[in-house]
C-alpha cells in the first residue's frame, strides 16, 4: 500500500533534504508548496495564503491519485499545526491510504544557522526567511506530540 509522508517542520529544518534522500531510497513524489509559489505566481518570498492554499488543494488531489495508483508521495508542507496534520490524516485513512509523519526537530539556533546560510546560496525555489520571521514562526508552531509519532 503507498504512503503519504507529511514532512514536518519549519523552514531550514532540512524538510526538502530529507525528500530527496527518500525520493532515493523509494520511488515517492515530492510535492512542495514553495516550487510552486515560484512556478505559478513568481513569489520571490514565499508570503501568500490564499496561493498557499489553492496549491495544497492541488497538490493534494495529485498526491490522492499518485498513491492510488501505488506510489508513495511526500508532500513537503511543514504541517505546522496538530489539527492540519490530524486533517489530513484523516482525509487519507478515510481513502484507505496510509500516512506516516517525518518531525524534523532542529533547535531554534540551528535554525537560525541555517537559515543565514540559505540566504547566502538561494536556490530559485527557495525563500529568504529572516530570524524575525523564523522567531514569529517558531512561537506558533505546534511540534508534534509522542502520540502523532507512533506509527
Amino acid at each position: 500500500m503507498a504512503t503519504i509522508i507529511l514532512l514536518c517542520g519549519l523552514p531550514g529544518s532540512g524538510k526538502t533534504t530529507l525528500a530527496q534522500r527518500i525520493g532515493h531510497e523509494r520511488p515517492a513524489l515530492r510535492l512542495g508548496e514553495d516550487d510552486w509559489m515560484v512556478q505559478l505566481f513568481g513569489s520571490t518570498t514565499g508570503h501568500g495564503e490564499a496561493q498557499r492554499d489553492a496549491i495544497k488543494q492541488v497538490q493534494w488531489q495529485i498526491a490522492i491519485q499518485v498513491a492510488q495508483l501505488g506510489r508513495d508521495v511526500m508532500l513537503d508542507w511543514g504541517f505546522w499545526s496538530r489539527a492540519e496534520r490530524e486533517d489530513y490524516r484523516g482525509r487519507a485513512a478515510a481513502l484507505g491510504l496510509r500516512t506516516e509523519l517525518r518531525f524534523l526537530d532542529v533547535p531554534l539556533a540551528e535554525l537560525i544557522h541555517r537559515l543565514e546560510w540559505r540566504i547566502r546560496d538561494l536556490r530559485p525555489t527557495s525563500f529568504p526567511v529572516s530570524e524575525t520571521e523564523l522567531r514569529q514562526w517558531w512561537e506558533t508552531f505546534e511540534p508534534p506530540t509522542a502520540d502523532e509519532l507512533e506509527p
